[in-house]
């Protein structure tokens, strides 16, 4: 969820309120193009590695401005806003992608939980690496908590992005 966060909330807002509905659409192109064929496998190495870097390159500055809006978020909730951004700080660059422990980093932070671990991609065992500090076990009612986070980080970065847009326009 927190990942998503990024690729499908923040990102396309950013593009958005840049360069309207045409850099919005191809930032979407983008991400789905890596989502499709953005995995190592033989059949599509060179083509899924292209996808993989132009959106590692499209969600660099937008997973970064997520984690911090989680982070705020995460004090507005009352969950540990400190421990979001030290986790942040700490676990951010230990995933694979440069992206995606950002926001997921944050999460784990906020929560008190340790996330990653052992994930299954097309049938085979893949070893992610572990973000936050596990100090209590996750539990289904986690979920409902990166909700509400997240929610409340879209809420925020909405007038956020309406200012930008409007002092792009020249109007502030």
């Amino acid at each position: 969820m927190a990942e998503n966060f990024c690729d499908g909330v923040v990102s396309p807002l950013l593009y958005m309120t840049l360069g309207g509905a045409p850099l919005a659409l191809a930032f979407k192109a983008v991400s789905t193009m890596d989502s499709m064929v953005g995995y190592k496998n033989e059949r599509y190495l060179y083509f899924g590695r292209a996808a993989a870097r132009l959106d590692d390159a499209a969600n660099y500055l937008p997973a970064r401005i997520s984690a911090l809006f989680w982070i705020a978020a995460a004090a507005l909730t009352g969950h540990d806003a400190r421990g979001a951004f030290r986790i942040w700080r700490r676990d951010a660059r230990k995933t694979a992608s440069p992206n995606a422990g950002q926001t997921e980093s944050a999460c784990a932070g906020s929560l008190g939980v340790q996330l990653g671990g052992p994930a299954w991609y097309f049938g085979q065992r893949h070893e992610k690496a572990a973000l936050g500090d596990a100090c209590r076990p996750c539990v289904a009612e986690d979920i409902l908590r990166a909700n509400r986070m997240m929610l409340c980080a879209s809420v925020l970065l909405l007038p956020v992005c309406a200012a930008l847009r409007l002092a792009l326009a020249g109007v502030l």
